[in-house]
């Protein structure tokens, strides 16, 4: 028999992240999920009966430091890594012209240095593997939106797809980008209330994500754009 596969997937403990853990280990699959909240992963973990399959990990996905010793503790703990979920992402909900620049930082950070410092940390064993790596990204970074840095943040997130794509083509490493629109998460916690109109749920993303990471070898799906029925862009 195969060896079970291992997923790392950064922002996992609530969400499209645990929404994706969830899916992989009901498929008999391995998982860590990194967070930067204790109790929320103790939690995530505890609901699904904390099986052996899950590794639970604290740490800042925009810290070096962290990245690397997530992704060093799963290949410990499961002795390969054979995919990796850049899922971990914020968002300041202001614009340009009003919005306060520390907030911005911390978007910028996690959502822009995020997946870079997970796509560096995890390459030499996803090469081992000739593994995926997705990210997370988003219909804001195709569309614009007047004065939204997040929606650029995740313009930056398409092109760091593409072209982590073809630095590692060659290396037998799939890239995917999951572009979402409109999703029902806790993303939308710091508006204090859901947008108007039908929302995505965090399983319909997730299996958007369990599709492309179970994609045969050799293929390589390369952006995916979802959104509700009804979004109109």
């Amino acid at each position: 028999m195969n060896e079970p596969s291992t997923t790392l997937i950064t922002g996992g403990g609530s969400g499209i992240g645990a929404a994706t853990a969830r899916r992989l280990l009901d498929r008999g699959e391995r998982v860590a999920v990194t967070g930067r909240g204790a109790d929320r992963l103790r939690a995530f973990a505890e609901e699904l009966g904390n099986p052996e399959a899950l590794l639970t990990l604290t740490g800042d996905a925009s810290d070096p430091a962290a990245v690397q010793a997530a992704v060093d503790a799963t290949v410990k703990r499961f002795g390969r890594l054979d995919a990796v979920v850049a899922n971990a992402g914020t968002a300041t909900h202001d614009t340009l012209a009003e919005g306060d620049p520390d907030g911005w930082r911390e978007m910028v950070l996690t959502n822009v240095l995020g997946p870079a410092l997970l796509i560096r940390a995890a390459l030499p064993a996803l090469k081992a593997t000739r593994g995926r790596i997705v990210l997370v990204g988003s219909v804001a970074g195709f569309v614009h939106t007047p004065g939204n840095l997040y929606g650029a943040t995740k313009w930056a997130v398409t092109g760091l797809a593409e072209n982590t794509r073809r630095m590692v083509t060659g290396d037998g490493v799939g890239v995917t980008l999951i572009a979402p629109g409109r999703v029902e998460t806790p993303f939308w916690d710091g508006l204090g209330a859901l947008p108007d109109g039908l929302l995505l749920t965090a399983d319909q993303v997730a299996d958007s994500l369990v599709w492309a990471l179970g994609q045969p070898e050799g293929v390589d799906v390369n952006h995916v754009i979802i959104r509700p029925v009804g979004q109109p862009v």
